[in-house]
């Protein structure tokens, strides 16, 4: 196959599926993943896709937003692309949320059905790893939409050189899931038992 006949094939499933895993482009093709990141190249040039953690998504021409993109599954504020946090399901759907707040509580909500979880690093605005994420609470500034505010960050010391500035606390994954799920349920002290 053709490099333009593979990038039209690319483009195809793209479209069919809305999004797609880079491993799972290479398997299909029989191509490496390093040639699919070529392929896909031009696409993410002409904002036809955006990459995310390990694939890409398409982008919606109107908006310049994921076709995807659309009102939080939990609270059903409008996502903001800044703050959202995306599942990806076992079914081969995937969920948005408007922020890291409502993520987590979606996130715990479905458990074992969701395979992957991604976010934007507040400090970086990078694509990360959800469940690899350090989480910040709890802050003296509310820049998130919903309260308590839920602040991502890929990297720990940006977590707590952030803290030292505006005041909170930094938790891993685990004990973020746990600590809003308590906050939500009117406890003024969550749980910050490390799984």
């Amino acid at each position: 196959m053709l490099p333009l006949e593979r990038q039209h094939r690319i483009k195809a499933l793209i479209q069919e599926k809305k999004s797609m895993k880079i491993a799972e482009l290479s398997a299909l093709l029989g191509v490496s993943e390093m040639t699919v990141h070529r392929d896909l190249k031009p696409m993410i040039d002409e904002k036809l896709v955006m990459k995310t953690f390990g694939g890409v998504t398409l982008v919606n021409a109107y908006t310049n937003q994921p076709a995807n993109f659309e009102a939080c599954v939990f609270c059903s504020r409008n996502a903001n692309e800044r703050l959202a946090y995306r599942l990806i399901l076992s079914d081969n759907k995937n969920e948005i949320t408007c922020c890291a707040h409502c993520g987590l509580l979606r996130h715990r909500q479905l458990g074992d059905e969701v395979i992957q979880a991604i976010c934007p690093d507040f400090f970086m605005q990078t694509t990360i790893s959800a469940p690899l994420a350090w989480y910040v609470m709890d802050t003296s500034i509310q820049i998130g939409c919903c309260t308590p505010q839920v602040l991502p960050f890929e990297c720990k010391e940006h977590a707590d050189n952030f803290v030292k500035g505006f005041g909170g606390k930094v938790y891993t994954f685990n004990e973020a899931i746990e600590v809003i799920y308590q906050k939500m349920k009117g406890h003024d002290q969550g749980c910050s038992k490390h799984h």
